[in-house]
């Protein structure tokens, strides 16, 4: 007897219905991201952030004092462990399946993010790359701004359901679409 396995997004009863063309103001849930929490050992902080971004296809979001999250939308997770393991003076901790990976883009993104979040999301006090820790709905996740107008949410599986109903909420009068990214 074989055992198949199949791997379901945690939001996939969430979005079924959601497959209306998408408005300027969008949720997209990303399907199967790499998601790597990394730790630098004491002394080697400045040694693994600058291996961290020599990585191709990866973003490395800041966390804490020697802690990033390195996520990738095109690497494996296999292909990720491998590049991050070369990295002396770092632990490596997949968090593949244990977190989701929300982007929420579109003219009014702040005005909906305000809403969520105790932060100022003004582009010169948070500017594209900047990324950290912060409660998101009052849930724990890390926030990043990946583009002008583009946000990228790293989330708790175990809490993603209750930030997407919190945030389709807050989008509402914006007319916020929601549905599984493309790529």
């Amino acid at each position: 007897m074989s055992l198949t396995l199949f791997h379901q997004h945690v939001l996939e009863d969430h979005l079924s219905g959601f497959e209306a063309k998408a408005n300027p103001n969008h949720l997209a849930a990303i399907r199967r991201p790499a998601i790597f929490s990394v730790l630098a050992h004491r002394g080697h902080e400045v040694f693994v952030k600058s291996g961290l971004a020599s990585i191709e296809g990866v973003q490395v979001r800041d966390c804490a004092p020697g802690e990033w999250l390195v996520v990738s939308t095109g690497l494996g997770a296999v292909v990720m462990e491998n590049t991050l393991a070369e990295i002396a003076g770092a632990s490596v901790i997949d968090q593949s399946d244990g977190r989701a990976l929300l982007r929420i883009h579109g003219p009014n993104v702040r005005r909906i993010l305000a809403k969520c979040v105790a932060v100022d999301l003004h582009p010169d006090g948070f500017a594209v790359g900047t990324s950290t820790n912060m409660l998101c709905c009052h849930v724990a996740v890390n926030l990043a701004r990946s583009g002008g107008d583009t946000f990228e949410i790293v989330v708790p599986r175990s809490f993603c359901g209750s930030v997407f109903e919190e945030i389709m909420e807050m989008g509402r009068e914006f007319a916020l679409t929601a549905a599984f990214a493309d790529s």
